[in-house]
């Protein structure tokens, strides 16, 4: 049977978009221009570009026109199509908005119109350009307390700024204690490092100061590293009494302490940060990639002056300096208001998502912040991940269980979903069809 003519030329613009006749970023014709050109009514034009739409391969951006896609990069936050398989992508949180696209280029228009642009394409100070270490940390005292722009260093991001602390501070071989549960980058770091991860038992990825106390006794530890404020995977936020607590244990045993901060704009009333407790000796990880936007690497990292010059080696031999384009961005967003606008715009987003999940997912007892745009899914005893995993993905989602974030030997059995990207009037659908597998599973086992 012989393929609609829409179908036709779909394909035919398509193998175009395939062979990189047609590179991203080219603009193609209108609706009626590409009528006009293949002889056909305008209905049928409309009709082969809302194909290519679905097949990810192009976008259409209200008053500028349709552009091809960079293939490389998924076909909208939180879809990534294969040329096989369509699956929604619950591993990787890429939070975003529809306005983002004219945010950034709002920033670079004012970039382009500012003044000294030749310097930008210069060598940089390795810990970032003063004027905009002083502004990222002006933006952070409310909630940081007085900060020393000369111990602020800018990074690539803020896997950079662990991947700078851990060459930079570590020998092979040394421990560092962490949660059971924890962020995968800083496992990444510290397999580069060859460094130890010690689990530490907890609730909820909150650590227990009394374990943290034995493991103390058991060996000989020389940091912490913790995700106080918004944990990731599991979104909690550490009392007051257990920060002091581990202060107190740090310093009794001389331990530094690694506090990661990427989550931390989403809680509003945050207790104080472990650096305000204990600055001579915590190093403050944050970035703008979750506030902002994960293409955009900048973060940075706060340390005790004592550490500095270390750090700069480390910066010097990785990246030499974060790109300038990327922190006068951000820093100018800081100045004019945009920054605080998305994280506001992140919170609700994340809020709405949240109560999404916890509606059709909460009586599993899913874990997750009020304002996150991720949760973590316990399961029953008995019921394995992996499974669950592979039958989501012939169901068109894709799903990491706990293995990626466990420091243990025994990884427990739960799912990490990620939904920061997904269209929101999706989101209903996948987590019915995730309730129906892990439900199907649990099932399963009993009989």
């Amino acid at each position: 049977m012989k393929k609609p003519r829409y179908l036709r030329l779909a394909d035919m613009l398509s193998n175009a978009i395939q062979d990189g006749k047609l590179a991203p970023g080219t603009k193609l014709p209108t609706h009626r221009a590409f009528a006009e050109q293949a002889g056909v009514a305008l209905a049928t034009a409309t009709s082969a570009y809302r194909e290519l739409e679905k097949r990810g391969l192009i976008i259409g951006e209200a008053g500028r026109g349709t552009f091809v896609r960079d293939l490389g990069l998924p076909p909208t936050l939180g879809v990534q199509q294969t040329a096989t398989d369509d699956l929604i992508d619950l591993i990787f949180n890429m939070p975003g908005d529809a306005s983002d696209a004219e945010m950034l280029r709002t920033g670079l228009r004012r970039l382009a119109s500012s003044g000294d642009l030749e310097a930008m394409l210069r060598y940089q100070p390795h810990g970032g350009r003063a004027h905009e270490r002083r502004i990222i940390a002006e933006s952070l005292c409310s909630t940081l307390g007085l900060i020393d722009p000369q111990c602020l260093l800018v990074t690539s991001g803020g896997q950079h700024g662990l991947a700078t602390i851990a060459l930079g501070l570590f020998r092979s071989g040394e421990a560092i204690a962490t949660d059971t549960i924890t962020y995968p980058g800083f496992k990444s770091v510290s397999v580069l490092k060859d460094i130890d991860l010690i689990p530490v038992e907890g609730k909820h990825g909150v650590m227990n100061p009394d374990e943290l106390e034995r493991q103390c006794q058991a060996r000989k530890l020389r940091a912490i590293y913790l995700m106080p404020t918004v944990h990731s995977p599991l979104g909690t936020v550490m009392d007051v009494e257990t920060r002091l607590r581990l202060v107190e244990i740090a310093r009794k045993r001389d331990l530094l302490i690694i506090e990661d901060a990427a989550y931390a704009f989403l809680e509003t009333s945050p207790p104080p940060s472990l650096m305000s407790l204990a600055p001579e000796r915590t190093f403050y990880v944050g970035g703008f990639s979750k506030s902002i936007g994960t293409g955009l690497r900048l973060g940075y990292v706060i340390a005790p002056k004592l550490h500095i010059d270390r750090l700069l080696e480390v910066i010097r031999a990785t990246t030499w300096n974060a790109p300038a384009l990327i922190s006068g961005l951000v820093t100018g967003w800081i100045e004019d208001g945009t920054l605080t606008k998305s994280e506001d715009a992140r919170r609700r987003d994340g809020a709405e998502r949240q109560q999404i999940c916890q509606s059709v997912l909460g009586g599993s007892a899913v874990l997750g912040h009020r304002n996150a745009g991720f949760a973590w899914l316990p399961l029953e005893k008995g019921v394995r991940a992996d499974p669950i995993v592979t039958r989501l993905k012939e169901r068109g989602i894709s799903a990491t269980g706990a293995q990626p974030f466990a420091t243990t030997v025994a990884v427990p059995q739960a799912l990490r979903l990620a939904f920061g990207g997904i269209p929101k009037d999706e989101l209903l659908q996948v987590f019915h069809i995730v309730r129906e597998v892990v439900e199907e599973a649990s099932t399963s086992i009993k009989f």
